[in-house]
């Protein structure tokens, strides 16, 4: 299966999205991440790329399409499907994410969206705290580490991203609730919608992703 995970920054969508990746035997593809390890590595895209997460903007759809199509080309993606994770996040994206796999005779099985309150968010994404090392998310409320600072799986430092802070954190829901969430109807109108509660704890909205994917066979 081919699977897209919707939900706003904060959402919970990145820690569910390995969960149920690994839970279905797939692959878990970040834009997020492919883009962060490309400015890692100080490459154009990247670059590119970390000025428009600086200012809590979304990445142009070209850089955006380019990049994923060309990573699930690979052939183990191929062979044992893709989770999809912060893409698409436009109606242009989603089409072009469409045409690009309909190329190859592939097509999305089902997308599925957490839908948690715009104030639990924002006070979700005020606490969150990633590791320099893998990216393992923590949150001061929710989900703190063992030792303040550390990340308890690889011992790195735990930093808060720029655009986790002040204004940029608005700017990131604005753009989801203004124009990422037009995709709930774009999938809605393609029979493969499903949404699920993401304001329960992680047990609970991991066993509610399993059913909804089970629903869209």
């Amino acid at each position: 299966m081919n699977i897209i995970l919707l939900g706003a920054q904060g959402s919970g969508k990145g820690t569910q999205a390995k969960r149920l990746a690994q839970t279905l035997g797939m692959h878990h593809v970040s834009s997020g991440d492919l883009f962060r390890k490309a400015s890692e590595a100080g490459t154009e895209v990247g670059k590119k790329a970390q000025s428009y997460f600086d200012r809590g903007e979304l990445v142009p759809d070209d850089l955006t399409v380019a990049m994923v199509l060309e990573h699930i080309s690979q052939e183990k993606y191929v062979r044992d499907g893709v989770l999809l994770d912060g893409f698409p996040r436009t109606i242009a994206q989603a089409q072009a994410l469409d045409q690009g796999l309909l190329r190859v005779g592939r097509f999305i099985d089902c997308s599925l969206y957490l839908e948690v309150p715009r104030e639990e968010l924002l006070h979700r994404l005020s606490g969150r705290y990633i590791c320099q090392a893998n990216q393992h998310v923590y949150n001061i409320d929710t989900n703190p580490p063992k030792v303040p600072g550390i990340c308890d799986l690889d011992g790195s430092e735990l930093y808060q991203r720029a655009d986790d802070q002040g204004s940029a954190i608005q700017k990131r829901l604005d753009i989801f609730f203004n124009e990422t969430i037009r995709l709930l109807d774009y999938y809605e109108q393609q029979h493969k919608l499903k949404t699920v509660n993401g304001n329960h704890n992680i047990e609970q909205v991991s066993k509610d992703l399993i059913h909804a994917v089970k629903a869209c066979k």
